[in-house]
């Protein structure tokens, strides 16, 4: 087989796969366009498939990234070359794999999803026909999640009281909510006047002991009537079911987009560095152990800011009518 072309082996190695391997067509059928890509590529430099080299695969990666083939995608056609130049070495074609040390550029890290700011002002303004009793308490959950940045794990931690074995509880004289976040840190987080109203409206309606009616709680409950939002039956609310509370909210508000907790401190520390600029109490109030992991949110304040200048300077309007009149 020495002197087969690269046609030749593509087609060899394919006929493997699908007779032996017996992979799926459509499978086979991606790692031949991959194959192809590959043939195209060695052809350019030129070098016969089984003279590849390691230095060769790497500035082909680098060169699908910088034309913009995602992460995951190169990684499925360095998955196609691997095995091509496995099933070579198998052959006797080639002393080692020149794709088996090479990794894929990784992903950006998405950006995380914010509301913009008359959203959320929206969002948490929005009454629900819901009976009384399920909208003070959802209406409080919502202040809490976006006027205070909790996570949902803090806010589903909280007591009605403080005590010593509280994870967390809400001093409603200081303003002040103080939780139990990650790696067991404790912090503080101040709680708006708006915040307050809410929390005082659901705790005139919660009862004694947390449920909608006025039955007693069973003694294996009473840790659950400690906490400070519960279910109709009195247990302590759980973190799925504040997601499940605040999607069907943000579809009764008519949201264009499904609201969930992460979501809401997502927004609470945008709209902070938007107004405030101070990454450093950006990163106090979340309780982020380390600043990089707040300086994501500067990547949402540009985007802000780029939207601004998209909609308001004159010559953003100048290009983007010149780039409309160009076309064709």
């Amino acid at each position: 087989m020495a002197s087969v072309g690269a046609t030749d082996l593509i087609e060899k190695y394919l006929e493997y796969v699908r007779v032996e391997k017996r992979l799926a067509a459509r499978t086979v059928e991606l790692y031949a366009l991959d194959l192809q890509k590959l043939s195209s590529f060695a052809a350019k430099v030129p070098v016969a498939l089984p003279d590849v080299k390691n230095n060769h695969i790497r500035r082909w990666v680098a060169q699908m990234h910088s034309g913009g083939r995602s992460g995951r995608g190169i990684a499925l056609i360095l998955s196609g070359w691997r095995g091509f130049y496995t099933w070579l070495g198998r052959q006797g074609l080639v002393a080692s794999n020149p794709v088996q040390d090479v990794r894929s550029p990784k992903a950006p890290k998405p950006l995380p999803k914010a509301l913009a700011v008359d959203d959320a002002v929206q969002f948490a303004d929005f009454q629900s026909d819901d009976d009384a009793w399920l909208e003070a308490r959802d209406a409080a959950m919502v202040e809490l999640l976006y006027g205070s940045g909790l996570r949902v794990g803090e806010l589903v931690g909280l007591d009605v009281v403080a005590s010593t074995t509280a994870r967390g509880w809400v001093d409603m004289q200081a303003a002040e909510a103080h939780v139990l976040g990650k790696g067991s840190k404790r912090r503080t987080a101040p709680v708006g006047k708006v915040a307050l109203q809410a929390l005082e409206r659901w705790l005139q309606l919660r009862g004694p002991s947390g449920t909608q009616t006025a039955a007693p709680v069973a003694a294996t409950q009473a840790d659950a009537a400690s906490a400070l939002f519960t279910g109709r039956n009195g247990t302590r609310l759980t973190a799925q079911s504040v997601w499940q509370r605040l999607k069907r909210r943000s579809l009764m508000a008519g949201m264009a987009t499904p609201v969930h907790p992460h979501m809401l401190r997502h927004s609470f520390a945008s709209h902070m560095l938007q107004s405030s600029g101070d990454l450093r109490a950006v990163q106090e109030l979340l309780g982020h152990a380390n600043i990089t992991t707040t300086q994501v949110y500067t990547r949402l304040d540009f985007q802000h800011l780029a939207k601004a200048y998209d909609a308001a300077h004159p010559r953003a309007k100048l290009g983007r009518k010149k780039n409309r009149e160009d076309a064709p």
